[in-house]
């Protein structure tokens, strides 16, 4: 592995900052005091450009190659922090009741801030560099809300980078997969309005909690008997809620969970069967059932050539032997692939030590990664915008 000498050298920089926002989590367009520290930060290494507050929260700078030049490439990271309890055991756990970087925002955060300091100082490339931190990553629209507020309008991009940390993966490996690399997402809620009664007479209800049940059995149909095998798709109910009291049978029922997709025809027939069942389930026991289901996460498509040049970026970091076009593609979600649908780009998976799973109490995040994430940022650059006769 060859991390950037100039980036090894302020490894130890790079830590402390992660570590710093680690202990201070925020939500999702709640990130200000993660937005002032990236800010700060980016004066501080000498970035010509810094703006504030677009999409609520995020922050935009941008630096000039050392030649001239008119592509700009950009680079994002997200930002925000997931409602979890912490339970890592780290001595900088979350200082924030119930927030935690479950999810290794902050050590995205901190290695775009890594490339963001060896580019201002080297400015060894040929063109603009834009980079974007963006609030809101986890289900909130961030992507979506800084699209809508002129992101690209204002601070154009010919291709545009991303990545993420994978503890699932041996360290130091990077995985790029071309075309669809990332689920879609659909969220959904169902509420069953049936009719209450004493739970000693049943009978004077229409239990909203056995149409319920039922109702979640069947949603799983939808994959097994509805979806062609060829097309993978996931539907999970994940919230269930009903009733206060031992002795009432509830009004009312609240189903909500996610549908994961690769296909935009599949998502299309699975909220159309969705409805027909709780039409059906309806219809059958006399009661009313509202059906809600949302885009939030598009799927994320890399750019073919574009994975092979990050791959071969990702190479000189890592070795060409932890560098690989992948396959394998992932049932979780990235709001990236909103501004993938804009700007061509890739995104790469970096694994590390770390042995805990994502967005569970107990993740922790290997700072090991943080020089090598950022070496990465920064050779994509270096390599797509070349100075002439460099």
């Amino acid at each position: 592995m060859t991390v950037l000498p100039k980036i090894e050298a302020f490894a130890a920089d790079l830590t402390a900052i992660r570590q710093d926002i680690h202990a201070h989590p925020e939500l999702g367009f709640e990130e200000v005091r993660t937005a002032g520290i990236v800010a700060e930060k980016l004066r501080v290494y000498g970035v010509d450009e810094v703006h504030e507050g677009l999409g609520g929260t995020g922050v935009v700078g941008i630096i000039k190659g050392a030649g001239g030049g008119n592509r700009r490439v950009g680079l994002r990271a997200d930002m925000d922090a997931l409602p979890i309890v912490e339970d890592s055991g780290v001595p900088y756990a979350s200082t924030n009741p119930g927030r935690m970087h479950a999810c290794g925002h902050d050590g995205h955060t901190t290695m775009l801030l890594g490339a963001a300091r060896y580019l201002a100082e080297t400015r060894d490339f040929d063109g603009t560099v834009v980079l974007i931190f963006q609030p809101a990553e986890e289900g909130l629209g961030g992507a979506r809300r800084m699209l809508e507020e002129g992101l690209f309008e204002k601070f154009p991009c010919d291709e545009i980078y991303g990545m993420h940390n994978d503890p699932n993966s041996e360290p130091g490996v990077v995985n790029v997969t071309p075309g669809a690399a990332m689920a879609g997402a659909a969220f959904f809620d169902i509420t069953v309005k049936g009719t209450g009664s004493h739970a000693a007479m049943p009978h004077q209800s229409r239990d909203p909690i056995v149409i319920g049940t039922a109702l979640v059995q069947q949603l799983q149909s939808v994959v097994s008997r509805n979806t062609p095998p060829t097309k993978p798709i996931v539907l999970s109910v994940t919230k269930f809620n009903a009733g206060s009291a031992y002795n009432v049978v509830p009004d009312t029922a609240g189903i909500a969970g996610t549908i994961r997709y690769f296909h935009e025809d599949v998502i299309g027939m699975a909220g159309a069967r969705m409805r027909e069942l709780c039409a059906g389930m309806a219809s059958a026991y006399g009661i009313e059932i509202e059906v809600d289901i949302r885009n939030v996460f598009d799927v994320l498509m890399n750019d073919p050539e574009l994975t092979t040049a990050y791959v071969e970026a990702a190479a000189s970091v890592v070795g060409g032997e932890n560098a690989h076009v992948s396959a394998e593609q992932a049932s979780g979600s990235e709001d990236f692939a909103d501004m993938l649908k804009v700007v061509p780009g890739a995104y790469c998976r970096v694994g590390h030590a770390g042995s805990v799973p994502l967005h569970n109490p107990g993740f922790v995040l290997d700072d090991a990664i943080l020089p090598v994430g950022a070496s990465i940022y920064a050779r994509i650059v270096e390599t797509r915008l070349p100075k002439v006769g460099g």
